[in-house]
């Protein structure tokens, strides 16, 4: 989804809740990696694997600068004979350490044997961030989580997009001189979209 979309998409959400609550969960995620440089693990529930947030964080780190927002892509059925970036199984959640982000994506109910792996995660000093469309043991491990109730106006897909494009957004501040044709674009977004001064 491109900058104009999501421009369109805040502009349909102004004034829901729904900006703030995915901007803030977005300045987390982006926070939790830059201040470790990096170490972002994604993984997905075995039913649901979240390919498009993924390519959508490796977008929004090319473009916003800030290569550690970059995931990992841990998946459920990874196999060795899979590109490199496409092998990475669940044993990658086993060894997340102190200073890396595990960032858990779940449609509904997340089964067992991955919550008791990012539990240890989580004991052995990893920041688990969790966006969920159901499943609240998950959100109840998480550091910092973001519930998506079931509304057909807003579903897990379009609250990913949110969040991807915030956490390029939350990139600190621009040197002084020229800035880039996207952070301006984002800047127009942000006034075009904002609610109406109560000023006269």
């Amino acid at each position: 989804m491109d900058a104009v979309r999501v421009a369109l998409l805040r502009e349909v959400l102004a004034g829901t809740e729904w900006l703030g609550t995915t901007r803030r969960f977005a300045g987390v995620l982006r926070g939790s990696v830059v201040s470790y440089g990096g170490g972002l693990l994604l993984v997905g529930t075995e039913e649901y694997e979240p390919w498009h947030l993924a390519a959508h964080l490796v977008d929004e780190a090319a473009w916003s600068g800030t290569p550690e927002l970059s995931p990992t892509l841990v998946r459920h059925a990874a196999r060795g004979s899979d590109p490199a970036h496409l092998a990475v199984g669940l044993g990658r959640i086993e060894a997340a350490r102190r200073g890396e982000t595990l960032l858990v994506v779940s449609q509904g109910a997340t089964g067992a044997p991955l919550l008791e792996r990012v539990h240890d995660a989580r004991r052995a000093g990893a920041t688990v961030l969790a966006l969920s469309a159901g499943g609240s043991e998950l959100l109840g491990l998480a550091h910092e989580s973001l519930a998506v109730p079931a509304d057909p106006e807003l579903d897990l897909d379009t609250v990913q997009h949110l969040v991807s494009a915030g956490a390029g957004e939350c990139a600190l501040p621009a040197p002084r001189g020229r800035r880039r044709f996207r952070d301006r674009l984002s800047r127009l977004a942000d006034q075009l979209t904002a609610p109406p001064s109560a000023r006269w």
